[in-house]
């Protein structure tokens, strides 16, 4: 059997492609996530690992402050060799590439015998209280080199000139890099700088948990001590929690991918059997046994699985590591991670792959065990159209599909998402179940229009189509499942984002709220913020602060004409008239009113009464500009409420906004615009990394329907002589096999539009219900996208059918009907 089994493969190593195929786009896509993930993490371990190189313990401010008491008992351990305070102050600086100050951490340089401290790319470190080190990214974004001054200020209003005379390395810093200072200088800037940690170093003989132990017990309650290892562990995972939760992700994809792919390797052995059927009976006419038959066909799965999982972790190393590669190429914010590579990443993505291969081949083997070797001789009787283990199967697809409906609504209704994704898995198990009842009648209704006008080759593939439901069911299968999936993915992340859509046109209703303090807006300032891209609206806002109640509150005035397009909440802006004040929840409680109670604000020897409403995400007090002139008569413009044009760059906007208007000195830039578009920005990247990673699964299935059409023509080769010979022009076969491949794509597509619809929705049901403040969930419906999903599951349908076609219309009617 041996030699058969070697042989069998080379005669037929072209009949296997299209599984190795199969296999290898599913192994590797596997592979790549779990080496992307390995690299991920190994690099983020060996960046932190390298920052605190030589800790032995730490003392962390968990749920209290770290007090110069503390600091002091730590030095006096008899354990400790080396003792750094790890001290922070934050400032503000002044680029010259900017109109305002921004934000400046600036670390406190310490004792680096022992324990390892930052290092420069250029320059040196700072010895003098006037210097200072900046990490080299920011200065290369700001334009500042080495031996230029800088303006620093503190958030009392006191200011330094100092030197930039050193680079600091930051290559591997994850997150924003900080500068540093001396000691003293910190000191000098901010005398209350946060402590962020006291890091020990041991001496020899001492171990880590010792030097932790000791100083847990000199310093105060609430403080946290944690030996080296824990604590660079304890870093990590702060900073993995985001690659582990990606991790699963992928693997989630990985697996989808590998299921399918099991679905077209059991197809492509099908095929590969039915074409040996003569084989096969000769093999068992001369003495092989159905034991030694199953046996070929499983040792042949394996040779194809080992060799396709190997070929396929090849791939996935090589697109990992242009992938990395590409990373360190372009500045995407993170640092550089290298290609690691571990057992589990190389050797789980081949076994698993051989596996799939195996357990999707056991079916096809069975099957060809039990045909006896006189009657595969003749030819094969067209397959049965139902039995007793179909109907079972139905009657469960059924069971399950009812069930899972009913917990799908449970979850959605009861805002629990474990129970909405069993109820969606134990569905869609009931769908794929009863496949070869729904997918026949599904052709057979979306196949009328092309049978009516199509004529005779339209009205053959429609009959072709359902001609075996449990294969035709089968293959569409493959491709319904990425489809679907890929459908509920731009489903459930249009509705998520419409959802936080409304919910922060609710909370933050004004994109971004334009203010000074104690000053006045320049005459030009309105246009200057019209000006700016992505800038669509600017109103004109005026502001004073009164005294209500025994307290000082800030009045705003808008005129409520104008604020309807800078106020996304309708609901506020229509309540926005003279004689109603807009309160925010924090202004009412304080004095204590109620929707409706009369509210009366005096300034000076003003009056105005009006009524409360409450209105979130608004100043304070907000009120019409009528109204706030009755108050202050000569109040000046004091700041602008802007919208933004929804297709901008959220960040770009505000960095313009932050820094227009230069004659003031203090501008407040607040608003929804920067948090709204945060979480844009992550749903765009979940919406592109999601189809790309399910559009692996949907190539793999479209392997899948190009086997069967290659089945679907080896059984039919008779019949496709017999139609050549009666008329039928190759033109019109190929037309034929493209039809019949094209209903079954449009059959994938629809349903799994239609299932990609109801999960998207109860999904996002079951995930955002119990978010919102009102419980309210928003539905979408990305027409565009799903079109464009239809489209290319059409397309790809019908390229699928072209090497089939051409394989039939290659054969002569006169032998073709001669092969039998």
């Amino acid at each position: 059997m041996r030699r058969s089994i070697l042989s069998s493969l080379r005669a037929h190593v072209g009949r296997l492609v299209a599984a190795c195929l199969a296999i290898l786009l599913g192994v590797g896509f596997g592979s790549l996530a779990m080496i992307v993930h390995s690299s991920a993490s190994h690099g983020v371990d060996e960046t932190i690992g390298a920052q605190y190189k030589g800790v032995d313990a730490v003392v962390y401010p968990d749920q209290s402050t770290i007090s110069p008491a503390d600091i002091a008992n730590v030095q006096k351990l008899p354990q400790a060799a080396s003792v750094v305070t790890l001290t922070t102050a934050y400032l503000q600086v002044s680029y010259p590439d900017l109109v305002r100050p921004t934000t400046l951490p600036i670390d406190a340089l310490y004792d680096t015998t022992r324990i390892a401290g930052p290092g420069t790319s250029s320059g040196r470190l700072p010895t003098t209280t006037n210097e200072i080190a900046l990490p080299a990214r920011a200065a290369a974004k700001h334009k500042v080199a080495v031996g230029q001054t800088l303006r620093l200020s503190s958030y009392d209003d006191k200011s330094w000139t100092v030197t930039v005379v050193g680079l600091l390395d930051d290559s591997k810093v994850v997150g924003t890099g900080s500068a540093v200072a001396t000691p003293a200088a910190v000191k000098i800037f901010e005398p209350g700088a946060f402590v962020q940690g006291i890091g020990i170093a041991a001496k020899p003989g001492v171990t880590q948990q010792q030097a932790a132990d000791a100083a847990g017990a000199v310093v105060s309650k609430g403080l946290t001590t944690f030996t080296g290892t824990a604590f660079i562990a304890h870093e990590v995972k702060s900073y993995t929690n985001g690659i582990d939760v990606l991790g699963g992700v992928f693997g989630m994809f990985a697996v989808i991918a590998l299921f399918v792919a099991c679905l077209v390797i059991g197809n492509t052995f099908t095929i590969v059997i039915a074409q040996r059927t003569r084989e096969m009976a000769l093999l068992r006419c001369v003495g092989a046994s159905r034991r030694q038959v199953f046996s070929s066909v499983i040792a042949e799965a394996s040779v194809v699985g080992v060799i396709a999982s190997t070929i396929g972790v090849v791939f996935g190393v090589a697109l990992s590591a242009v992938g990395l590669a590409l990373s360190r190429e372009f500045d995407w914010g993170i640092p550089p991670v290298p290609l690691h590579l571990d057992l589990s990443s190389v050797f789980l993505p081949l076994l698993l792959g051989t596996v799939a291969t195996l357990l999707a081949a056991v079916v096809p083997a069975r099957r060809a065990t039990k045909v006896a070797p006189l009657a595969a001789l003749r030819p094969e009787a067209a397959p049965a159209a139902a039995s007793k283990a179909g109907v079972l199967r139905l009657i469960l697809g059924f069971l399950l599909l009812v069930g899972g409906g009913l917990l799908l609504a449970a979850g959605a209704a009861s805002h629990q998402v474990l129970v909405g994704v069993a109820g969606g898995a134990i569905s869609f198990l009931g769908i794929l179940a009863v496949g070869s009842l729904l997918v026949p009648a599904l052709i057979r209704v979306i196949g009328a229009l092309p049978a009516k006008g199509g004529g005779v080759p339209a009205r053959i593939a429609v009959a072709n189509a359902v001609r075996n439901p449990k294969r035709t069911a089968a293959t569409t299968s493959a491709l319904l499942i990425g489809v679907t999936l890929i459908s509920l993915t731009c489903v459930g992340i249009a509705s998520v984002r419409k959802t936080f859509d409304v919910s922060m046109d609710g909370q933050y209703p004004v994109d971004l709220m334009v203010t000074t303090y104690k000053e006045k807006m320049p005459a030009n300032a309105e246009q200057q913020l019209r000006d700016i891209k992505g800038i669509t609206q600017v109103v004109p806002i005026s502001q004073v602060t009164v005294k209500s109640g025994g307290q000082e509150v800030q009045v705003t005035g808008i005129d409520p004409t104008k604020a309807g397009p800078v106020i996304h909440n309708p609901e506020a802006a229509g309540q926005l008239k003279p004689g109603t004040a807009l309160m925010d929840r924090s202004t009412m409680i304080m004095l204590k009113l109620e929707n409706g109670s009369p509210l009366t604000i005096v300034s000076g020897q003003h009056k105005l009464t009006v009524t409360a409403q409450q209105a979130t995400g608004l100043d304070p007090i907000t009120v019409s500009s009528s109204d706030l002139a009755k108050l202050a008569p000569t109040a000046p413009v004091t700041g602008f409420w802007l919208a933004s044009d929804p297709k901008a760059d959220g960040s770009d906007v505000i960095d313009a906004v932050e820094q227009s208007i230069p004659t003031v000195k203090d501008l407040s830039v607040t608003g929804g615009l920067a948090e709204r578009t945060s979480y844009t920005k992550i749903f765009d990247v979940l919406l592109i990394v999601g189809v790309g990673l399910l559009g692996v699964s949907v190539l793999i299935a479209l392997v899948g329907v190009g086997n069967t059409l290659s089945l679907s023509v080896l059984e039919r080769t008779r019949e496709n002589a017999l139609l050549r010979a009666m008329g039928l022009s190759r033109r019109q076969l190929r037309r034929m096999l493209a039809v019949e491949s094209l209903l079954m794509a449009l059959v994938a597509a629809g349903l799994g539009i239609v299932l990609g619809l109801v999960y998207g929705w109860t999904g996002t049901s079951a995930l955002m219900g119990g978010q919102t403040v009102d419980g309210g969930v928003e539905y979408a419906v990305p027409g565009k996208l799903l079109i464009i999903i239809a489209a290319v599951a059409a397309i790809a349908g019908l390229l699928a059918s072209v090497l089939p076609a051409r394989r039939a219309a290659k054969v002569a009617p006169a032998g073709a009907l001669a092969t039998e």
